[in-house]
């Protein structure tokens, strides 16, 4: 098998974001793999700026990233116990693409956050968005990296060796869920 696509969604747009960090790990740790971030800073959606513009084309080409990938890694933190607004946004856009990317589409989902919980509610949330779109959602292990403002080192790569583990557990099954 030629070397595995792997796309990365983080659900902040911060230039020092921490599931921005935790996606690079992921890809880290999954191993051998052509891993790029996807850019979501798309317009707020508007369905009558859609009618008379048409889908952006920075979310077709975004879309179009998704379709080519073998699969997907999204990353959220959890504001105000929820995914973030730009992440539930960049899905309703995608939704709106020419190509439906998502079908059969394996995923990994993760999430980190400041608070103890490590944006375990916004992950629930983000399951059930993507419900809708048949994506081949991994069930676990779930990653939660709580009091994430601590959780990398200065050189972004994630402390403590439970996480660790459990991404690298989570990154295996995604593997052998592409090689099928």
């Amino acid at each position: 098998m030629a070397q595995p696509k792997l796309v990365g969604i983080s659900g902040s747009l911060r230039r020092d974001s921490h599931n921005t960090l935790l996606l690079a790990e992921a890809a880290r740790l999954f191993g051998d793999a052509d891993y790029n971030l996807l850019d979501i800073n798309f317009p707020l959606y508007n369905g009558d700026d859609e009618q008379a513009h048409g889908v952006p084309a920075a979310v077709e080409a975004v879309a179009q990233q998704i379709a080519q990938a073998d699969a997907v890694l999204i990353s959220t933190p959890e504001y105000n116990k929820g995914p973030s607004g730009v992440l539930k946004n960049a899905l309703d856009w995608i939704s709106r693409a020419k190509v439906k990317p998502w079908t059969d589409k394996p995923v990994a989902v993760m999430s980190a956050a400041s608070g103890r919980a490590g944006g375990e509610r916004a992950q629930l949330v983000l399951r059930s968005f993507l419900v809708t779109f048949r994506p081949r959602l991994l069930t676990g292990p779930e990653i939660h990296v709580a009091a994430s403002h601590d959780a990398f080192d200065m050189d972004g790569r994630l402390k403590g060796d439970i996480y660790v583990k459990e991404l690298t557990e989570l990154m295996q099954a995604l593997r052998a869920d592409i090689q099928g």
